[in-house]
């Protein structure tokens, strides 16, 4: 996590909820200990952009992207609670590509209790890779 994003975060009304949201990853107690969980890579316009799902047992999850053009957003879901299947109700952040860097990572998510999350690349309004629920 070289650098710092300087955009500012948006998320939807039930974000930050939970303990250690509102924070981005190096500002928790588990800063250096998230895990990459998943890799996903999609082309957009002719540019591979790589979307990363990182998780840290004590604290939650956070997305990021590389090599992705500004208008281009790291986006996090988080279910609101414990999820039996498939999540139908759940909250997000997002985090934009800040001009003259090619990279954005999210605050942190807290999918501990039982809660999942997944990682997005959307560009304009288009998903173009999400992991999975973890």
């Amino acid at each position: 996590m070289a650098g710092t994003a300087n955009a500012a975060p948006s998320s939807s009304p039930g974000y930050p909820r939970f303990t250690h949201e509102g924070k981005y990853p190096q500002n928790t107690p588990c800063s250096g200990s998230y895990q990459l969980k998943y890799t996903n890579r999609a082309n957009v316009g002719g540019r591979t952009i790589t979307l990363k799902y990182f998780y840290a047992g004590g604290c939650g999850s956070f997305a990021r992207i590389e090599n992705a053009p500004r208008g281009c957003y790291a986006w996090l879901d988080r279910t609101r609670e414990r999820p039996s299947g498939t999540p139908t109700s759940w909250d997000w952040v997002r985090e934009s590509v800040d001009p003259g860097i090619d990279y954005a990572y999210t605050q942190v998510g807290n999918n501990l209790s039982g809660r999942v999350s997944r990682a997005a690349l959307v560009c304009g309004t288009t998903v173009h890779s999400r992991t999975p629920w973890y």
